[in-house]
């Protein structure tokens, strides 16, 4: 009866060793799978604030050539240098970053966004600032690099999609709310936001 219950002992024992031992490499690959997704989603975010820096750039040539023109409406320019300083102040962890954040960083660029477009539908009146070559260029990058946001959005937001699916399903969810693993937010569509840029013909 002694050596019955020695062998039960043991057997329990490494059945625990089993199971501590799935339960561990379980760990192991979960752990490293929301790491890769999460490199993954802020790689794209890196990507969006990259295209959004290009667009930033872009506002001190259009400054200059719009400057150039004494006639313009300077308060149309003016917005658009502010709406520039507004957006580019505002920084984002990926890796802390809450929906608050995210529709903050949003509204910011929408503001430069629109002032933008109001600059350029301004510019209609303007045929000899409409035709230098110099704005020419800006409409052309301006619309390259717009389309490139709206790319790039999409791309982050798929990438958030299977990351924060890999966090909250189950099992999973319970490992990353053990190893502080959060959910990341999405960027939603503003209005008009699928169409394209209107920028005018000469």
């Amino acid at each position: 009866m002694k050596n019955k219950g020695c062998l039960s002992a043991g057997t329990i024992g490494i059945a625990l060793l089993i199971i501590v031992a799935v339960i561990f490499f379980w760990g192991k690959s979960g752990y490293n799978n929301f790491v890769t997704k999460e490199q993954n989603a802020n790689t794209k975010w890196s990507n969006i604030e990259t295209v959004y820096q290009k667009r930033a750039n872009l506002i001190p040539n259009l400054e200059r050539t719009v400057k150039s023109y004494s006639k313009f409406e300077q308060e149309t320019l003016t917005k658009v240098v502010e709406a520039r300083s507004k957006a580019t102040s505002i920084n984002i962890d990926p890796t802390n970053m809450t929906e608050q954040d995210l529709a903050k960083f949003q509204a910011a660029q929408g503001e430069l966004s629109g002032a933008l477009s109001r600059l350029m539908a301004v510019v209609e009146s303007y045929p000899n600032l409409k035709a230098d070559q110099q704005y020419i260029n800006f409409q052309r990058e301006y619309t390259a690099i717009e389309n490139s946001i709206r790319t790039e959005t999409v791309y982050y937001n798929a990438a958030a999609q299977d990351y924060n699916t890999s966090i909250k399903t189950f099992p999973n969810n319970i490992l990353a709310n053990f190893t502080n693993f959060k959910e990341k937010p999405y960027f939603k569509a503003a209005a008009g936001a699928e169409k394209a840029p209107e920028v005018f013909s000469e």
